[in-house]
């Protein structure tokens, strides 16, 4: 029995129920059709024992294709993870016939064994592809492929391909991989024609192409495209994979782009260290190692999410020149004329945040608290509660302004379930990128079930209003 227990304690949700939703269109001789691809993140789902030392978790899948109000297709499913001894992910792919038009597709997943843990998905789809002109299908991003042993419900002529989740490569990644499917040129051309693939640069007006290459077809009702590129030394970012169908004249007949996201923390580390040298005058040069160090973590509430990874591995890896340049190099950018200054005047606000806010052995910058006051600045209000009788310690933060987001009148809301000194977690956010918990007021008070507003503890989110319960009534009003 200790070992069920034991068990059940170690395999329960960490978090929000995170899944990879995503889609492609493609045609069949008969028909178009959609394959709906979904990878859940294990550690964000409750595993349950099947033995003492195996565990297996489950997901209630519900998909809806629609039209205005009107449901074209629906499916509602269970999907079981493998039997497992520790966290796993696992996939599903499922494949819906649909005339062609513009639907709504819709997927709402709920945790088997957690009620409240559930997601939605909602998102556009076009299902078109004229029988005059050459199509293309979608794209498929890959995270591998492989000829198939045996049939399976991922196996598309003769070969295994495993849909990539979250359209991201890693850092051990060094190549992208991706399937799509070119119609109707036997038809339309009758002739070879070329399929032209390129990355380009996301979020730029005239998207910059990075790399290109070239592969020639010969014509067919239907021809399969399975392609890669060497991805090694592109560097971290946002990008846009584009396929392009031309005749011999290099005519453009069809094209279709995927977006995708890079991070390749191995190469910014290696061009860091090549222009090491040319700090040897520069403050960075006379920081010890752990004042570099220090001064690296109390930077990464403020440095651009895409330069995490690579801070976490110089910081990993003691790559101490890499950890000089870098530091510089970011006060460089923000101070081009002073960045010494620069420097100090934040590591000043640093320090001031690490001696409030430090908890157990975590500096005060890493904590939430802290983590918040460096990366949206002092807040306007701070409206603090340790008597609330059915409540932790909680603290609500308002930000008249927030200069990153654009929004007026934001709030946090801090609390402090272990009770120990000083160990206040982020529990909701409005503020855009944050964590937002519509049921925070049900998760701050779980010591007053029977209080939730409206009586209904599983879809509740309110809760009332009683003595010295205001936690509710500040985040409204401040």
């Amino acid at each position: 029995m200790l070992l069920t227990i034991l068990f059940t304690c170690l395999f329960s949700s960490l978090s929000a129920l995170d899944a990879s939703l995503s889609y492609a269109v493609f045609k069949s001789p008969d028909q178009p059709y959609v394959e709906v691809y979904l990878h859940v993140a294990g550690k964000t789902v409750t595993f349950a024992p099947v033995t003492d030392s195996t565990a297996q978790a489950g997901i209630e899948v519900l998909l809806l294709f629609k039209q205005g109000e009107k449901v074209i297709k629906v499916d509602k499913y269970i999907l079981n993870s493998p039997v497992t001894k520790k966290w796993i992910d696992f996939v599903d792919l499922k494949r819906y016939a649909l005339p062609e038009g513009t639907y709504e597709l819709v997927v709402n997943i709920r945790d088997i064994r957690n009620d409240e843990n559930i997601r939605e998905y909602k998102t556009e789809l076009k299902v078109k592809f004229p029988e005059e002109q050459v199509a293309l299908s979608d794209i498929q991003l890959l995270a591998s492929y492989s000829k198939a042993k045996e049939e399976n419900i991922f196996v598309k002529n003769g070969i295994m391909m495993e849909p990539l989740p979250y359209n991201f490569y890693g850092r051990n990644t060094s190549n992208i991989s991706f399937y799509s499917e070119v119609y109707n040129t036997d038809k339309v051309l009758g002739e070879d024609f070329l399929v032209s693939y390129s990355i380009r640069k996301a979020g730029k007006e005239d998207e910059p192409v990075i790399m290109i290459s070239h592969k020639r077809q010969q014509a067919a009702p239907i021809v399969p495209v399975l392609l890669q590129m060497d991805i090694s030394r592109l560097p971290s970012g946002n990008y846009n994979l584009v396929v392009e169908v031309q005749d011999r004249s290099k005519g453009l007949l069809s094209h279709k782009k995927i977006y995708f996201q890079r991070s390749n923390p191995y190469l910014e580390i290696e061009s860091l260290e090549l222009d090491s040298t040319q700090l040897q005058e520069e403050f960075v040069a006379k920081l010890s190692h752990d004042q570099l160090e220090y001064s690296l973590r109390a930077l990464t509430p403020i440095i651009p999410t895409r330069d995490m990874e690579t801070v976490n591995l110089m910081l990993r890896n003691d790559k101490v020149e890499a950890q000089r340049n870098y530091l510089f190099s970011y006060w460089a950018r923000r101070s081009p004329t002073a960045p010494e200054f620069a420097y100090k005047k934040y590591m000043e606000v640093a320090a001031a945040v690490d001696k409030t806010f430090r908890s157990g052995f975590r500096y005060g910058f890493e904590t939430d608290r802290g983590f918040t006051y460096l990366k949206y600045g002092q807040p306007s209000d701070i409206q603090s509660s340790e008597t609330d009788p059915t409540a932790p310690p909680y603290e609500i933060w308002s930000y008249n302004s927030v200069e990153k987001t654009g929004q007026n009148n934001a709030r946090f809301v801090f609390y402090n379930p272990s009770l120990a000194a000083g160990d206040f977690v982020l529990l909701h956010s409005d503020v855009i990128g944050e964590r937002n918990n519509p049921n925070w007021a049900r998760d701050l008070y779980r010591d007053a079930p029977n209080d939730i507003e409206g009586g209904n503890y599983f879809d509740g989110t309110e809760v009332q209003d009683n003595f010295n319960r205001n936690a509710g009534r500040l985040f409204r009003d401040y």
